[in-house]
């Protein structure tokens, strides 16, 4: 197996487990000893446990907004329609381990804890740039588009990390349902690249 393709197993297997079990009370030997692997593969692909955590986030960040447009892309659906089929997704149960584990880790970047650090690069501005084009394509003015993205991931971060600390499931989702009310029919444009501008 190539180097690289032993660093994506190992990384798949911790995402899966994540999923599954969480990670952050796990020292890296457990971690290794729960994947069948060895703590010197995972330093060495990884560096430490806050290594791995930061190759998590990134990759399931990722693998979320490739999926946007499969979640979100109905013929017929509205930018409203396309936003609260995002949120279904973002906020399922299934996805909570690996938002927790973001939330967790988010918070040791902005205390500056390396190698945690490193994922600010990124952290908003990969959204932006894919959510403000699917925007514009929705009939959001181009001059709103990147502001409307921007505000997306926000609202959706925010309910989510709510939603992780309340599980008061039928108030978050009433307040997102409150949001996107506000989009109803106020932008119209192409049905293609429906999709929510969030994170």
């Amino acid at each position: 197996m190539a180097p690289g393709d032993a660093r994506k197993q190992l990384l798949d297997d911790a995402i899966d487990h994540v999923a599954h079990h969480g990670l952050t009370d796990l020292s890296l030997r457990g971690l290794a000893a729960e994947l069948g692997t060895s703590h010197r593969m995972l330093s060495h692909h990884f560096g430490s446990k806050e290594g791995l955590w930061v190759a998590i986030i990134r990759e399931v960040e990722q693998r979320n907004r490739a999926a946007i447009s499969e979640v979100t892309a109905a013929p017929d659906a509205t930018l409203a329609d396309a936003m609260r089929s995002w949120w279904r997704h973002i906020s399922d149960p299934s996805l909570w381990p690996n938002e927790r584990l973001f939330f967790e880790v988010y918070v040791q970047a902005l205390l500056g804890r390396p190698p945690t650090s490193e994922l600010l690069d990124g952290i908003v501005d990969s959204w932006l740039d894919p959510a403000a084009e699917a925007a514009e394509a929705m009939g959001v003015p181009p001059g709103e588009a990147r502001a409307f993205a921007r505000l997306g991931v926000a609202v959706t971060r925010g309910l989510l990390l709510d939603l992780l600390a309340t599980k008061d499931r039928a108030g978050v989702d009433a307040a997102m349902e409150q949001w996107i009310a506000g989009f109803e029919g106020r932008f119209s444009g192409p049905t293609a690249a429906r999709v929510d501008p969030a994170g």
